[in-house]
């Protein structure tokens, strides 16, 4: 297993809220995170950073091997996190409404365990196809699932970037969890909507499946975000099953 992560400031953003981070646990398994925060003032950059690394401490001290043990793990520590970035917001006024968005994989030895909240988004990428794992908690997108708007007015809806779901807006927090088959894949791509709104996903698969290394595919994929214009922050966590792990 090879995974690759980094992250971009993009082309209009004066700060950088997204965190990316991939953590070990006693048993050798993998945890692999991406947060993209929002909020005021530094408070995006506080509530991804926290919930990222809030998970990654958890992870490093736990043995989990099995599917099971990992779905209940990040349903409850997910849920733990939530908690600390809510706290801290009522703690800071300034800092208060922060949120962030959780797309995470417990890398097993024959499955991986997906966790999200929010519309940072997981594809799964075998036999030249990309396959979406996550739904979006967004406004347009259950607009699009409602059938009052089409995919076209959905990429250009002024409400587009507003959430139904993030971690740290409230006490508590509604957290999709799934169970794949690692094996069955050739890639697992993490990435906020920094990238996915601004490259096709025909585009995302054309990288991903060129003949490069995963640190080009990554360099490529953010490149391919800030050529189309770079509107947001993007960070993409490029898992490749089978080889090596690199965590940059």
């Amino acid at each position: 297993m090879e995974i690759q992560f980094q992250s971009d400031i993009g082309k209009r953003r004066n700060m950088n809220q997204d965190y990316a981070n991939v953590f070990t646990n006693q048993a050798g398994m993998y945890l692999a995170i991406l947060a993209d925060g929002m909020g005021g003032h530094l408070a995006g950059d506080v509530a991804s950073k926290m919930a990222v690394d809030g998970l990654g401490a958890a992870w490093s001290t736990s043995s989990i091997t099995e599917p099971e043990e990992a779905e209940q793990w990040l349903l409850a520590e997910i849920q733990k996190v939530n908690e600390a970035v809510y706290q801290e917001g009522i703690a800071h006024p300034e800092m208060q409404g922060m949120g962030t968005t959780i797309v995470g994989a417990a890398l097993l030895e024959e499955n991986f365990v997906l966790a999200h909240v929010g519309d940072s988004r997981a594809y799964l990428i075998y036999h030249h196809e990309l396959q979406q794992l996550t739904d979006d908690h967004s406004l347009v997108n259950e607009l699009l699932k409602s059938g009052e708007i089409t995919k076209e007015m959905a990429a250009i809806h002024p409400q587009k970037n507003v959430l139904t779901r993030s971690v740290g807006s409230a006490g508590q927090v509604k957290i999709d969890i799934s169970v794949h088959q690692g094996h069955q894949a050739e890639y697992l791509l993490l990435c906020s909507d920094g990238l996915t709104n601004m490259v096709s996903e025909e585009d995302i698969l054309a990288i991903v499946e060129s003949e490069n290394t995963q640190e080009t595919k990554a360099k490529r994929l953010i490149n391919a975000a800030n050529d189309a214009g770079g509107a947001d922050n993007i960070t993409v966590l490029l898992i490749r099953f089978g080889g090596e792990a690199i965590h940059d």
